[in-house]
């Protein structure tokens, strides 16, 4: 009794300190698709009200003079295992976290934090679809497998019963691994139940092949060679569909995991770049997410450095910035967030440096709002 009065008074004060109006002026915006200079930013009771470039008043004012306003982060592929994984997130102005495998169970105490102050949101695939021995069964938790298109509609019912989000499949073929018929099978019991389902990939052929069976997007780019121009004008005739690249993961992996020299890690990265901004050229969204705790990457300020690569893979800076903010808003159909536009949650940073003149001015957040209340940064 006394927890569940101490989590409505934290409630009730989390509810009380949103309701502020203040508005941030003379700022230069990124509102999730275009950059604007000298913006007044007015949010109320939570809410931005209004962006305009005319001067608006307030309870409080915030001078933006020389600084950049954006949409907080997403971070489009994440695992995440305990609480405290939420604040950090939160801490580098990551407030939304997309999970791609992990304790349903265990994730629950996770979700019910989505509205609580300091913590990022999280939401979640729960178990990934793989088969038996497959990647994903070595983690140490027990998980439901699958070995035939026909074990599909009763996987995906469960998951939607465990009010997961989206549904993750894996097709990884250096264990055992899923074939193209239940990957098929999968995502069309997916789409019936109105989930997306995205697929983690490392070969061209299985990305294709995924692809062209439906699915929504990729959590992970193809790393042992390019799609073919056939391949890639099939897939842009035929379907609507994302990546999420995952470059930091897979290039510090190479020497971590599979002794890499550096020229060959070089090698590796190089080929990523070029085939990221080819997909892009293509018109495919590229989202941006860092796969943590793989290769010991952090849950939040390590986002930073995917948005880098995509400015190395030569992606616009508005490009760069929407991979983590309107794009997996999009996708994943994040609820009124990704965006500075009258109508969507406070989800803001104010940055000291511009993004514009080199993306890892990311470092520079000086303030971070979550629907309108500030976190305080440790």
């Amino acid at each position: 009794m006394i927890r569940t009065l101490f989590v409505l008074l934290f409630l009730g004060f989390y509810s009380a300190s949103g309701q502020q109006s203040f508005v941030v002026e003379h700022v230069t915006v990124f509102n999730g698709t275009e950059i604007l200079a000298n913006q007044f930013v007015k949010v109320d009771n939570g809410i931005i009200s209004e962006v305009s470039s005319n001067p608006l008043t307030a309870q409080t004012t915030i001078d933006g003079t020389g600084r950049f306003l954006m949409p907080a982060l997403t971070n489009a592929h994440v695992h995440t295992w305990a609480a405290p994984q939420l604040q950090e997130a939160a801490q580098a102005g990551v407030l939304n976290l997309l999970d791609m495998h992990g304790m349903e169970p265990m994730q629950e105490t996770m979700i019910s934090l989505r509205d609580t102050p300091g913590n990022a949101r999280l939401y979640r695939a729960g178990y990934a679809a793989t088969t038996e021995g497959g990647h994903g069964t070595q983690y140490g938790f027990p998980i439901p497998t699958l070995s035939k298109p026909e074990d599909a509609a009763q996987w995906v019912a469960d998951r939607v019963a465990a009010g997961v989000d989206y549904i993750k499949i894996i097709v990884e073929p250096w264990k055992a691994t899923l074939d193209k018929a239940t990957v098929a099978a999968i995502i069309k019991e997916a789409h019936k139940a109105d989930k997306i389902a995205v697929v983690h990939v490392s070969r061209a052929q299985d990305a294709f092949d995924a692809l062209s069976s439906g699915a929504d997007g990729l959590v992970h780019i193809y790393n042992d060679e390019p799609l073919t121009a056939a391949q890639l004008d099939q897939l842009n005739e035929d379907a609507n569909f994302f990546v999420i690249p995952t470059i930091l993961t897979t290039v510090l992996i190479q020497p971590l995991y599979y002794n890499k020299t550096a020229e060959e890690t070089a090698e590796i990265e190089a080929r990523l770049l070029k085939e990221v901004k080819r997909l892009y050229d293509a018109g495919i969204p590229i989202l941006a997410g860092t796969d943590p705790p793989n290769a010991n990457i952090n849950i939040g300020s390590d986002l930073y450095k995917e948005l880098a690569f995509f400015a190395k893979a030569g992606l616009p800076i508005e490009a760069v910035l929407a991979s983590a903010t309107s794009l997996p808003a999009d996708k994943f159909s994040l609820n009124n967030v990704g965006y500075i536009k009258e109508g969507f949650k406070a989800d803001m940073l104010l940055l000291d440096k511009s993004p514009v003149e080199g993306v890892l001015n990311m470092n520079s957040i000086v303030k971070i709002w979550k629907e309108g209340v500030l976190i305080t940064q440790e």
